[in-house]
């Protein structure tokens, strides 16, 4: 009866039997197992899945890469092919087609495999210029990836120096030069140069100074260089850019060979002009900004002064027009060429021309050269390379004793045989001291120029600026010092 109750009161009490117990935290435990197994099971997925993308991504940015490398490849053997084609081909601006492009070659890797192709696109040069522009894009195979290379290459003309001779040269006080100079024999310097000075001479014997030898580019400005073989001193205070001495010569006789071409182009193609006659000096050429120049024949010229030619110099006179008939108003021609059998003088302004003027007598003698006069302004009217022009003598470029005294002049000057620069005048002449010359160009001349004296006549300030839009974009028929092109510039475009 008693265990009866117990059990009773047991019951009561909610007491529920061990065995029951042990079965439901069994079953507890599984069910935490399981969800933790699908929750970082999920979570394994989940980064699988990142990892499989994130290397799927990778596949194709880095194959993408590839494949933008590689089209940047091939542009550049588009690059490298037609630099070598133009260096066979000098003239050849539609790739040995005769066709206009763009123009599609094949591209193969090593093994013969066609991989992609290059597209070329080719900008001849505009009249007077060496500059060619091509832009090669090129694609790779099966995509529509692409990049492209744009390439301007040219020839460097004569006009790469502000002042180039085949003598030795004297740049007096009062000079200022901006842009290179070389001389094929020794340079003097007493002015400022903002530019590299250079002489094919490693040492010389000045003639204005006979006696000890002078170094290949030397100055005489307190404190004036020692003689070799001392050290040579910096001077920036003259040579801002430096100097060097000696560097290989000029070959004047290669570059000054191209006279009797450009006399044969003006009269293919360009304005001829022979003789201006018996009792005539030769030719004035007044140059107009409508694109025309009015030609005259210049039929007297200044008497000088008495005594005035004191150094019995060879062609020396003044210079100077006082007469002139009036032939016609002539348009400039196509190619950019005149030339005149004749002495010509030379005045006016341009605008957006490019022209070269040059003048010579053939078959070639001393007795019979001939040269170009400026006394009056030449001007362009934009400085950016639009405008360009050559006067190109086969003796002297002269500035005539009754010039103006600030005389301006934009142009190349070029003396084949001569000398560019102003005959000697005596003081007690007329206009024989002057007082600034402003040459905005460049000058090349055979003998040594000069546009001032030691005695003071001639022109006191000489501004001598060098026009860098000259070096590959030279008037037309200019002079070149290279063979072959170069690369001047390159840059990707979209």
């Amino acid at each position: 009866m008693r265990e009866k109750i117990k059990n009773l009161n047991q019951e009561k009490k909610g007491d529920i039997p061990s065995g029951f117990f042990l079965r439901s935290s069994r079953n507890n435990q599984a069910g935490y197992l399981l969800v933790s197994v699908l929750v970082f099971g999920s979570i394994g997925v989940m980064m699988l899945s990142a990892v499989i993308g994130w290397l799927a991504t990778s596949w194709k940015v880095t194959r993408q890469l590839t494949n933008r490398e590689q089209a940047l490849q091939i542009a550049e053997a588009g690059v490298d092919y037609y630099r070598w084609h133009l260096a066979h081909a000098k003239q050849d601006f539609q790739d040995g087609t005769a066709t206009s492009g763009p123009y599609i070659h094949q591209f193969y890797n090593s093994v013969g495999q066609n991989i992609g192709y290059y597209q070329l696109s080719i900008t001849p040069p505009i009249v007077g210029s060496t500059i060619v522009t091509l832009v090669s894009r090129g694609y790779v195979a099966s995509t529509s990836l692409n990049r492209a290379i744009e390439v301007k290459f040219a020839i460097p003309s004569l006009a790469k120096y502000a002042v180039a001779a085949n003598d030795n040269m004297r740049f007096g006080s009062g000079t200022l030069t901006v842009g290179p100079i070389h001389a094929n024999g020794g340079i003097h310097f007493d002015g400022l140069a903002e530019n590299l000075v250079t002489s094919a001479k490693d040492k010389y014997i000045d003639p204005d100074y006979w006696g000890s030898y002078q170094f290949g580019v030397y100055t005489k400005l307190a404190p004036a260089d020692p003689n070799p073989p001392s050290p040579v001193p910096s001077r920036t205070d003259v040579f801002v850019s430096g100097r060097q001495f000696p560097v290989p010569a000029l070959d004047f006789s290669g570059f000054t060979a191209d006279l009797a071409q450009i006399k044969t182009d003006a009269q293919s193609a360009g304005r001829y002009f022979g003789s201006s006659g018996s009792g005539n000096y030769g030719y004035n050429l007044v140059l107009k900004t409508n694109n025309t120049f009015d030609l005259y024949k210049v039929s007297s010229l200044q008497s000088p002064n008495k005594n005035c030619d004191s150094a019995n110099q060879s062609g020396w006179g003044t210079w100077s027009i006082k007469n002139q008939i009036f032939v016609a108003n002539y348009s400039f021609p196509a190619n950019g060429l005149i030339f005149l059998e004749d002495h010509a003088w030379v005045e006016g302004q341009i605008n957006q021309a490019r022209l070269t003027i040059a003048v010579g007598a053939f078959p070639e003698s001393s007795n019979t050269y001939k040269s170009i006069t400026i006394n009056k302004d030449v001007f362009y009217t934009n400085y950016d390379g639009r405008d360009v022009l050559a006067l190109i003598a086969q003796n002297n470029v002269n500035v005539g004793q009754l010039s103006n005294n600030v005389l301006e002049i934009d142009a190349s000057l070029v003396a084949k045989n001569g000398r560019v620069g102003r005959y000697y005048y005596e003081s007690a002449c007329t206009s024989s001291s002057r007082s600034t010359l402003n040459l905005y160009g460049m000058i090349a001349t055979n003998l040594r120029y000069g546009f001032a004296y030691t005695n003071g006549t001639g022109y006191s300030t000489r501004n001598l600026t060098y026009d860098g839009n000259l070096l590959y974009g030279p008037p037309p028929s200019f002079p070149l010092t290279a063979d072959n092109y170069t690369v001047i510039s390159w840059r990707e475009i979209p």
